[in-house]
């Protein structure tokens, strides 16, 4: 059956009301009429299995018939501090971060952020980023919509990693010591927190900042990853690592 997500706002008892471009989507490109099914999701982990009651002007009213028992979110958190990369970019990196599992991303300006986003401009990029997760999450499936916070600061940044993490990585070209695979060897954390940098990598004194806030750099190998890609693979890395992507 057609998936969609809908807010939690608008399911009242045992009814789901659709409203808007997805009212649209529903009747005027799915063509689904009265009595139809569709799987419905509320991105917080209620799954049913709906048919449609109604269909008014501007609206479709869903009636919820049966629960559908979901496994497919991450037993690890991870929280991917992403520093905002140049053009739409940041598009490509929260569509991917949402395939894979991510739990919450987070647009971070870091010192070499070439982008200037503030007021309005930063409220809208993050609406339209949280959409990119929604749609990203009814594609392939997931239960939950991950969270896509504010644009902010570096140091705001770092506040956000919970205080239960028990793991903090950031990858940094400059670490010749401590590789990705060593430092998740033996690990079974329940949360995780990736710092990625932007195309012009971490300045000296924000990878010192991170390491005073508990982050571990680590070498993802001999090669440079543009930053768009280096959350990605690290994402992957960590899921499957612990489990998640076997």
């Amino acid at each position: 059956m057609p998936r969609l997500f809908v807010p939690a706002e608008q399911w009242v008892g045992k009814e789901v009301v659709v409203r808007g471009s997805d009212a649209k989507y529903l009747t005027r490109v799915l063509r689904l009429g009265t009595g139809d099914g569709v799987t419905v999701f509320d991105g917080r982990g209620r799954v049913y299995e709906a048919f449609i009651r109604k269909i008014n002007s501007g609206e479709v009213v869903l009636s919820l018939s049966r629960a559908v028992m979901d496994d497919t979110e991450p037993r690890v958190k991870v929280t991917l501090l992403q520093a905002i990369p140049k053009g739409d970019k940041m598009d490509l990196v929260v569509q991917k971060a949402t395939e894979l599992g991510v739990a919450r991303i987070v647009p971070v300006l870091t010192e070499r952020v070439v982008v200037h986003l503030d007021g309005d401009r930063a409220a809208k990029k993050q609406e339209r980023w949280q959409k990119v997760a929604r749609e990203a999450a009814r594609q392939c499936g997931r239960s939950a919509v991950p969270v896509v916070g504010a644009v902010c600061a570096f140091e705001e940044a770092l506040a956000v990693a919970a205080p239960g993490d028990s793991l903090r990585l950031m990858p940094w070209e400059g670490e010749e010591e401590l590789s990705l695979r060593s430092a998740l060897q033996g690990k079974d954390p329940a949360a995780v927190t990736l710092f990625v940098g932007p195309e012009g990598g971490f300045s000296r004194a924000e990878v010192e900042a991170a390491k005073a806030y508990g982050f571990c750099t680590v070498s993802l190998g001999r090669r440079i990853l543009r930053t768009e890609t280096a959350g990605m693979v690290v994402l992957a890395l960590v899921l499957y690592s612990l489990g998640e992507l076997a």
